[in-house]
C-alpha cells in the first residue's frame, strides 16, 4: 500500500461564517466526532463574522482551524493591476479562499462536506476540484430545506448572524456581489469599513477605465446623502408593493453562481 493511500481519511467541513454551514457543522457534530472545521480568513471579513465563529467554535467544543492566505488582498489586487474581482473572474475567491484551503488539505484523502440544501440541489457554485477531494452533501442526503437549517440554528441557541439584518450572505465586506442597499447598510453600520473599500476603487486616466465594486457607480457616488437615501426610497417602495425578495434578506433567491466557499 502506498503512503499515499495509507493516510487515515479526512473529514473537513470548510465554513463561511454565513447560516448553512454553520448549520451543517452543527448538525454534523455528534456523526463526525473527527470532523475538522476550519475557516478561509480572507482579512477582510465582517467583525459579526468573527464573532459568530467564535461563538460556534464554543458549541462545537473544538477549534475552528483559521486558514489565511499567503499574501493580503492589496497584494493580489496590485497584481491584477487595480482589476477589482467580480462574478467573471472571481480571483478574490480562488487566491484568499480556495488556494488556502486547497494547500491545507494537501494531497491527502479527504472527504468535504457542502452545505448545499435540498430545495437547492440546482445549485453549482464555485468550489475547489481537487482529485483527491470527495463532495458530500449531507443536507441533500438527509433531505433539509431552508426551514431546518433555521431549526438547527435556533435550537443550538446560536441563531443567525447579525449581518442578516441587513445583508443576504455572508462573505468579505467589499463583496461585489452586494446589492446597493447592502451597501448602504455597510456605510451605515460599518463606515470605517466603507471607506476602506472605497481605497480599492481606481481610476485609469491613461484609458478612462473605472475600476469600482458596483457596475454603475463608484462607493463615493453611491455614498453621497441623496443617493443613499433614493436607494432606501426605492428599498421601502419594494416593500409596500410586496417584493419577497426585499420583505425579508434571508428569502433573498440564492444565486447559482455565487462562491459556495465563502457564501454558504
Amino acid at each position: 500500500m502506498t503512503e499515499l493511500t495509507s493516510r487515515p481519511l479526512r473529514h473537513i467541513l470548510s465554513l463561511s461564517g454565513g447560516k448553512d454551514s454553520t448549520a451543517l457543522a452543527i448538525y454534523m457534530r455528534d456523526k463526525v466526532p473527527e470532523m475538522e472545521y476550519i475557516f478561509c480568513d480572507t482579512g477582510e471579513e465582517l467583525p459579526e463574522t468573527y464573532e459568530y465563529l467564535d461563538r460556534l467554535e464554543a458549541y462545537l467544543g473544538k477549534p475552528i482551524v483559521r486558514l489565511n492566505p499567503d499574501r493580503p488582498f492589496s497584494h493580489y489586487l496590485e497584481l491584477y493591476r487595480g482589476v477589482l474581482p467580480d462574478s467573471r473572474t472571481r480571483w478574490c475567491t480562488r487566491m484568499l479562499k480556495i488556494k488556502p484551503f486547497e494547500k491545507y488539505v494537501g494531497d491527502a484523502q479527504a472527504i468535504s462536506y457542502i452545505a448545499i440544501r435540498s430545495d437547492e440541489t440546482h445549485r453549482k457554485g464555485y468550489i475547489s476540484t481537487k482529485p483527491n477531494l470527495h463532495a458530500v452533501y449531507p443536507f441533500i442526503e438527509g433531505g433539509l430545506i431552508k426551514r431546518d437549517v433555521f431549526k438547527l440554528l435556533e435550537d443550538s441557541g446560536l441563531g443567525i448572524p447579525e449581518y442578516y439584518e441587513w445583508r443576504s450572505r455572508s462573505g468579505c465586506y467589499f463583496c461585489f456581489y452586494q446589492q446597493r442597499r447592502e451597501w448602504v447598510g455597510l456605510l451605515e453600520r460599518h463606515p470605517d469599513l466603507y471607506e476602506k473599500a472605497k481605497t480599492f476603487e481606481k481610476f485609469d486616466e491613461a484609458t478612462g477605465r473605472r475600476f469600482t465594486w458596483s457596475v454603475k457607480e463608484s462607493l463615493s457616488e453611491l455614498a453621497d446623502p441623496d443617493r443613499v437615501e433614493q436607494i432606501k426610497t426605492s428599498q421601502l417602495r419594494s416593500k409596500e408593493q410586496g417584493s419577497a425578495a426585499l420583505l425579508d434578506l434571508l428569502d433573498e433567491q440564492e444565486d447559482d453562481a455565487s462562491c459556495m466557499v465563502c457564501h454558504l
